[in-house]
């Protein structure tokens, strides 16, 4: 398979810098119209925010009808349309005008000029690198509101990972898949099954020669072709679980001929550890594959549950005595990917009461790949010389089993440090393990679900050595998702001007405004505000991803239960005074931690119920904490419209500013310290709110209500 290149960095970059500034006018503009209505309306502050807050959180359900409908670039047509109607309802003549002219502009691009619309492909990702190539020809693109899958034929899909140098013959006819623009797999056709012997020559049919294929888990076969191997080593039964629903639909539906039903029967949708808790079936065989795991940008950033110290043990839970689990994975270096799994496997192994985790593991190589063998019960002789006779037959390198010494690995692919034997070797050895992966060049500690960035692998006191190691390339950083400080240095000064540019404009001091003294802090409890809701409403999306399966999902259900939950409590802090008093932010800190042990709990017990109930009780849960969340912010606007009214839109600045450079702080601090940290983060901010109100209300000598 193509991997994409990076010449041309400085125009894409450039490119970016332009989208980003494009969307960033929407949001200038309603952050504008939003601040004058605070302004001008102070005293029904929790009315409005209210209004803003329940508007947000039924769009952020109402976003995946739409999309599950409609392409993202229609979609966004779409959404302009209200505006432009109520504009005709309600504005004034002039408004009016603009508001026709603005319809009549969007239908011109819907029905004259629909290619105007369409999302260009950045040319350096995958699926762009691969229709360059001469004959190849785009076949069709689809959509949901989780990911954009395109189908294609291009001469660069030759997709039999790792296959073996001894292997002469032609592969099967097969399609291009990518996902996202990336990520590329192939449908490969069954048309001609005498092409078949191919999957005899990948290093990921080990397990299928040493195992007894019964009963076979395949967890993301995305293109099938694990699901192939599985038929042509006579699998009696084979469950598969495919995360893209997407994926499925579109095979399903439009190749199910061609690619031999694969997704016809005995398939579900979702996360495969999540499926596996709700059932208690064993099996001889669950196969994994990382084949798309590959740096794409943000891979590093990215959350994936499924190659956690909790993942593999809930795997391990569901193999029978004498049952393997298989993981397949490419080698990209410098080497990484495949020591962390390691590190995650035997981790997970000793957490499962393996002592002994040498004793169940196996690994060989080829050129291009590695497959991993884990065994339920401890490997036996009979295992380990049909793993040896399966290699050498096939020229590939044995790089880990029982006993293994130097001389048995490192045969047919040389090099000169054998890294991945030496490195699997001290892994192994619970004597060596913890020094090797602290003084290892990357981080390769093994991977939690609290800190789920398995592609994560910077130590930030590496830096130049990984420099050097990468030929003195940053191109390695930018692939690999670790220019994040970089964004949020600029994110902050942006944010530090945007804050400190009203302080440094001279103007006639109203008669409240008072000293800069005065206005600090409140200025601060605006700024903790932002920050403690973005943290909290960030962390209670991350905890519903195992429970929903699909992130889109979990984004929208956290989202529109924090965000409904806020707009009711700003409407009820605009009815009850009680709750517009400073004392009420003292709930918040307790009820956050709260939250925290109590999620994983609801997580375990909701589980196994369908989604049709997930849903709304998910929706329940989260109110509450909402609801509070609501609270403080339209109560301090009231409070800033009785006192110094011409400090709102700074407030709301200050807030806005904030909010927007916490998610990226959120990443930093879980990328060290896992997501539990970001709640009693967020819990010390609102105690810190709380302060800082009260201390304004001392200095304004606003009386107690």
């Amino acid at each position: 398979m193509i991997r994409s290149g990076f010449n041309g960095r400085k125009s894409n970059f450039f490119i970016s810098d332009c989208t980003t500034l494009s969307c960033c006018c929407h949001f200038f503009f309603t952050g504008l119209i939003i601040a004058t209505a605070f302004h001008s309306l102070s005293t029904k502050s929790g009315i409005l925010y209210a209004a803003d807050l329940l508007g947000a959180g039924i769009g952020s359900v109402g976003i995946l009808f739409l999309l599950h409908h409609l392409s993202p670039e229609y979609s966004l047509l779409l959404l302009a349309l209200p505006i432009f109607l109520l504009s005709l309802w309600l504005g004034r003549k002039k408004q009016k005008v603009i508001a026709a002219a603005g319809i009549l502009f969007l239908s011109t691009l819907i029905f004259l000029a629909p290619d105007f619309m369409k999302i260009r492909i950045s040319p350096y990702k995958e699926l762009s690198l691969a229709l360059r190539y001469p004959g190849a020809l785009h076949l069709n693109t689809f959509h949901n509101a989780f990911s954009r899958v395109d189908i294609f034929k291009s001469p660069a899909i030759r997709y039999a990972p790792g296959l073996s140098l001894k292997y002469q013959q032609e592969l099967p006819e097969q399609i291009g898949c990518s996902t996202d623009g990336d990520q590329l797999v192939a449908l490969t056709g069954i048309q001609d099954k005498s092409k078949f012997d191919f999957l005899s020559f990948l290093p990921s049919a080990l397990v299928y020669e040493i195992g007894h294929p019964e009963d076979v888990l395949i967890i993301d076969p995305r293109g099938g072709l694990p699901v192939l191997m599985a038929r042509h080593y006579h699998a009696n039964h084979i469950q598969k679980i495919e995360s893209n629903s997407l994926l499925v639909e579109l095979i399903k539906s439009h190749y199910n001929d061609y690619s031999g039903h694969i997704y016809a029967q005995n398939t579900s949708k979702g996360l495969g550890r999540t499926w596996l808790k709700s059932h208690s079936c064993k099996y001889d065989i669950i196969d994994i594959s990382l084949m798309n795991s590959i740096p794409s940008g943000v891979a590093g950033l990215s959350e994936d549950y499924r190659f956690t110290v909790e993942a593999f043990r809930e795997y391990w839970s569901h193999l029978k005595r004498d049952g393997f689990l298989s993981l397949n994975l490419y080698i990209l270096p410098p080497p990484r990917h495949a020591l962390r799994l390691m590190t995650t496997l035997v981790e997970a192994l000793r957490d499962s009461g393996i002592n002994r985790p040498d004793q169940h593991l196996m690994a060989i190589r080829s050129w291009g790949s590695i497959s991993l063998v884990v065994k339920r019960s401890p490997l036996e002789s009979g295992d380990i010389d049909r793993t040896k006779n399966f290699s050498s037959q096939r020229m590939f390198d044995m790089i880990a089993y029982p006993g293994i010494t130097s001389s048995d690995s490192n045969v047919f692919i040389k090099s000169a440090e054998n890294i991945y034997f030496n490195a699997f070797s001290q892994i192994m050895d619970s004597s060596q393990r913890k020094n090797f992966i602290e003084t290892y060049i990357f981080d390769i500690s093994p991977v939690y679900d609290d800190q789920p960035f398995f592609h994560y692998f910077l130590k930030f006191k590496n830096i130049k050595d990984i420099y050097r190691m990468t030929g003195q390339k940053w191109d390695f950083f930018i692939r690999e998702g670790y220019l994040l400080p970089i964004i949020f240095i600029q994110v902050v000064l942006l944010s530090l001007i945007l804050m400190t540019l009203p302080a440094l404009t001279r103007t006639r001091k109203s008669p409240k405004s008072g000293p800069l003294k005065n206005k600090m802090p409140i200025l601060i409890y605006f700024s903790l505000l932002g920050m403690g809701f973005m943290f909290v409403e960030i962390v209670l999306i991350q905890k519903l991803m195992l429970l929903l399966t699909d992130p889109l999902m979990a984004i929208s259900a956290g989202l529109a239960s924090v965000l409904i939950g806020a707009g009711i409590g700003g409407f009820l802090s605009s009815t009850c005074k009680r709750l517009r008093k400073p004392y009420s932010i003292l709930v918040l800190p307790p009820l956050i931690i709260l939250y925290m042990y109590l999620l994983p709990i609801i997580s375990k017990t909701l589980v196994h119920w369908p989604l049709a109930i997930k849903f709304p009780l998910i929706a329940l849960i989260i109110l509450p904490i909402g609801l509070f969340l609501g609270i403080p912010f339209p109560s301090g606007m009231k409070i800033l419209g009785e006192t110094q009214q011409n400090l709102i839109p700074w407030a709301w600045a200050v807030n806005g500013c904030l909010a927007v450079a916490t998610p990226i702080l959120t990443m930093l601090i879980s990328l060290s310290y896992g997501f539990n940290s970001i709640f009693w983060i967020g819990a010390v901010i609102y105690l810190l709110a709380f302060v800082s109100i009260f201390v304004y209300q001392k200095r304004m000598k606003i009386p107690a209500r």
